[in-house]
């Protein structure tokens, strides 16, 4: 990147700038190309100001040669004679004039303001190099959390002077604690302020979210290994009384007393209150005292300020010793609130090679005890658990790993794993496949390099039904000839909380609403079979839960109407509470067994409703029944995307009707439900009409050709192949790259998921086209059944996850010693996010 660096603390110095030139020479050995515009004095809260009426002159510093300490870290006294010491550490030297010599380092020196000084660098120098990419402001001598400093920093005013001039930029302070500038410390601080900002540039959100980062390192002996967190800015404020100290005569050394306000805070200040007259009147009729004022902030307000808010806030995460990293618009509002609270994902520390001391057959026992892999397997799913088991025999040596107990029981089922007391070191390489509750993410944070975990923490962006459309749309909008423009129906997201408020809540689901009112006239014209049917998804579900039909308002409230229960038996003791006289969604008798369409009552909120795919793709040699196919994808790191062959077809348990056939309706007519024994193909949901149905209710997708030689040709499965490994692959682009928010891939980590998919009809042409319905994590392998040869596609599947995810982590390709079908698992997508460790 092209860097332009800033501050409002001037060049270096010991007394007021003791940081930058150690940050710009750690940025450029990073690679960067940096490019450096300061003030040429002390400008500290400044906030966002230009100097207008001035004449801005620049001067051109040069730093001090790569083979002397970086410039303001230190004065450096040694003694010349007895009587006599001199100074010398090379802070650098000024010039009036640029030099003329090739390759010479300059910094430009101008006599404005931080924000005088982005528009200088952007636009008046430098322009050699190429556009600037990014501005950085800072280092601040001294923190700029809460809202208190920020709002008169001039280092967030740089920052901000460059997002309004639409470049990315970061304000970087360092807060410090105490008097003792360690050296070693600001190196420290300079090397994470390096990984923060190239981590923030690779995942700078692209939605225009965010203009700039305020971020604020600890300056600590152990800051590296505190963690980074995204924070939301404390609002604060002063405390009663004045910032000035009322003083006599001429106010002097000024220097001074800037370098008092940053280290000591209160021990300069003087005794009386802010507020208390100090000058007396002079006897002659004077309406004012002459006094003169220092500027002397009380920085106990702020401390305070943060010891009485709660946790999570910036001021917080520096005082815990945390690195904060606070998303800001250029207009002071904070943003990205959801980021509040995670932690920013950096690359590993590199440590420096331990000296080869030992004897090569030490070394080689050290090594070998480093790589090998301790597994925590327990996937709490008997038909899953020795299908991972057997493919980890399979494919790895038995030497090159040990499978650790499992701290699971009868009596806890999601037991709190802390990964570290179950290795011998904590250092331990190992795998935990596990469920999602139970997966020990902080170890996996804090060990990224020896550590594999089965999920990733956010992937919200697939498996949340109105997240997932949202994903969909956001991409298409941007990229109209992407697969998932034409294989995703389009979808209208909204949110019920009470069925009488279902109409105020579909205000602006335009589409739904117009076609059913479309739906309304034709079936007053008596063309109901000529109706667009819609399908009811609630965005939380899973296994085919909650699912309905409609096709015009009346249904669709008399689903909700359906999912409610009088309230009063539930809330007799609570008569004066206002809720009671609601009618809350709740959830349908049947909804604690595993059998039947009920559905969790904190499903109920969040609502999709999608054209219903009609009619779907029928087999006359399979009764007709609609069927759907489950494809199994792994995903790995950031970010590999494979599809599995193997696919699943699961057909419902009767023969397919038109939902507009009168013989699709519940036999009480009273309830006018649709039944849907005939759409939902969740083998979990079935009831079967014949032996013969349950018995062919799941078939291996590429069986079908010969199951159905004449309507489901060899040719008609391979086009159908092709397009769901298309629509795979433009899905997970679409989710890492236009929902980085909500979906997170993580070089340590993997995850499989089961995408479902349904064919519809032949086209005039006799093509069809494969439609993508939703996007499952941790899918329920059962619904495959305990055919011994479907049962085979899952451990297929699985010997592939062990392949292609834990193989190149226990070594490489030489870490799979077991042989198998390695054309089956095809990889459909790379997106490198740049997230390495």
């Amino acid at each position: 990147m092209h860097i332009l660096v800033v501050n409002d603390d001037g060049p270096p110095s010991s007394h007021s700038s003791p940081y930058v030139h150690s940050l710009v020479r750690d940025l450029q050995a990073a690679g960067h190309v940096v490019s450096v515009c300061l003030p040429h004095t002390q400008r500290s809260w400044i906030g966002k100001a230009h100097m207008i009426g001035q004449t801005v002159k620049p001067l051109y510093y040069r730093p001090p040669p790569a083979s002397s300490p970086a410039a303001g870290l230190t004065t450096a006294l040694v003694s010349s004679s007895p009587d006599e010491t001199v100074n010398v550490t090379d802070h650098g030297t000024t010039y009036h004039r640029p030099s003329t010599v090739p390759g010479t380092e300059e910094w430009i020196l101008v006599d404005g303001t931080p924000a005088s000084c982005v528009q200088i660098g952007l636009y008046h120098f430098f322009q050699d190099r190429g556009p600037v990419d990014l501005v950085v402001s800072g280092p601040n001598y001294g923190r700029n959390t809460t809202a208190v400093f920020a709002l008169s920093s001039g280092t967030l005013g740089g920052a901000l002077e460059a997002a309004v001039c639409r470049r990315r930029a970061i304000a970087l302070s360092y807060a410090f604690f105490n008097r003792n500038h360690d050296p070693s410390i600001i190196a420290k601080a300079s090397r994470q302020s390096v990984r923060v900002i190239e981590a923030l540039w690779k995942q700078w959100p692209s939605d225009g979210s965010v203009d700039l980062y305020s971020v604020n390192v600890p300056l600590l002996e152990g800051l590296e290994e505190g963690k980074v967190l995204y924070t939301p800015m404390l609002q604060n404020y002063w405390g009663a009384g004045s910032c000035f100290q009322e003083v006599e005569g001429s106010v002097d050394g000024e220097e001074e007393d800037e370098e008092r306000i940053r280290e000591g805070g209160e021990a300069g200040r003087a005794e009386t209150d802010g507020g208390e007259q100090i000058g007396k009147r002079d006897g002659k009729g004077g309406l004012h005292t002459h006094k003169h004022f220092k500027w002397s902030p009380r920085f106990t307000d702020v401390y305070k300020s943060v010891e009485e808010a709660e946790p999570g806030n910036d001021g917080w995460a520096v005082k815990e010793g945390h690195t904060s990293v606070t998303p800001l618009k250029a207009n002071f509002w904070n943003t990205a609130e959801d980021l509040h609270g995670k932690e920013l994902q950096l690359p590993p520390l590199e440590t420096p090679s331990a000296t080869k001391t030992e004897s090569s057959t030490t070394t080689n026992t050290k090594d070998d005890d480093k790589n090998h892999l301790y597994a925590l397997i327990d996937y709490q799913d008997a038909y899953v658990q020795p299908l991972i088991l057997s493919a980890i025999e399979k494919l790895l040596p038995s030497s090159s790993y040990t499978l650790l107990p499992s701290p699971f029981t009868t009596e806890n089922k999601e037991p709190e794993i802390h990964l570290s007391t179950l290795l011998p070191s904590a250092d331990g390489k190992v795998l935990q496949i596990t469920p999602y509750e139970t997966i020990d993410f902080d170890h996996a944070m804090s060990h990224p390099s020896t550590t594999l975990i089965n999920s990733y923490i956010i992937r919200k962006a697939l498996i949340r039904k109105h997240f997932l459309s949202s994903t969909v749309e956001h991409w298409v909008s941007k990229h109209p000839d992407s697969a998932l423009k034409t294989h995703v129906k389009r979808a209208e997201a909204f949110e019920v909380d009470y069925a009488e408020f279902l109409d105020d809540a579909l205000v602006e689901a335009f589409d739904l609403r117009a076609s059913m009112e479309k739906n309304d006239e034709l079936i007053s014209e008596g063309k109901a079979d000529e109706v667009e049917w819609w399908i009811l998804k609630p965005s939380m579900s899973d296994r085919g839960q909650g699912i309905r039909l409609f096709s015009t308002m009346e249904e669709l409230q008399s689903i909700f109407d359906g999912w409610e229960v009088e309230s009063d038996d539930e809330d007799e003791d609570d008569d004066d509470d206002d809720e009671a006289t609601h009618h809350k969604v709740q959830k349908d008798d049947d909804s604690d067994s595993d059998a039947g369409n009920g559905i969790n009552t904190s499903h109920l909120r969040h609502f999709i409703a999608q054209p219903y795919i009609h009619p779907p793709l029928l087999l006359p040699e399979l009764q007709n029944r609609k069927f759907h196919i489950r494809v199994y994808v792994l995903a790995v790191g950031a970010l590999k995307v494979y599809v599995y062959k193997d696919m699943l077809a699961l057909f419902a348990g009767v023969p397919y009707v038109s939902p507009s056939d009168p013989s699709s309706s519940s036999e009480h007519e009273e309830t006018r439900e649709l039944d849907l024994s005939a759409h939902l193909t969740n083998t979990c949901l079935q009831t079967y009409s014949s032996p013969l149905a349950a018995s062919n209710s799941v078939h291996r997708f590429w069986d079908l050709p010969a199951l159905s030689p004449t309507h489901f040709p060899q040719s008609k499965a391979q086009n159908i192949w092709d397009q769901i490994c298309e629509v795979t692959g433009d899905l997970f682009e679409a989710a890492a790259r236009g929902m980085m928010i909500h979906f997170q891939p993580m070089e340590q980590a993997f995850e499989v998921y089961g995408l479902d998919f349904l064919v519809d009809a032949d086209d005039s042409e006799g093509k069809n086209r494969a439609w993508l319905l939703e996007v499952n994590a941790f899918p329920d392998f059962k619904q495959t059944g305990d055919n011994e040869e479907l049962k085979g596609v899952v451990g297929g599947f699985w010997e592939g996850v062990v392949r292609e995810a834990v193989g190149g982590f226990v070594g490489g390709a030489e870490g799979v010693v077991g042989k198998g079908d390695e054309e089956k698992m095809k990889m459909v997508r790379e997106v490198d996010l740049g997230r390495r460790w």
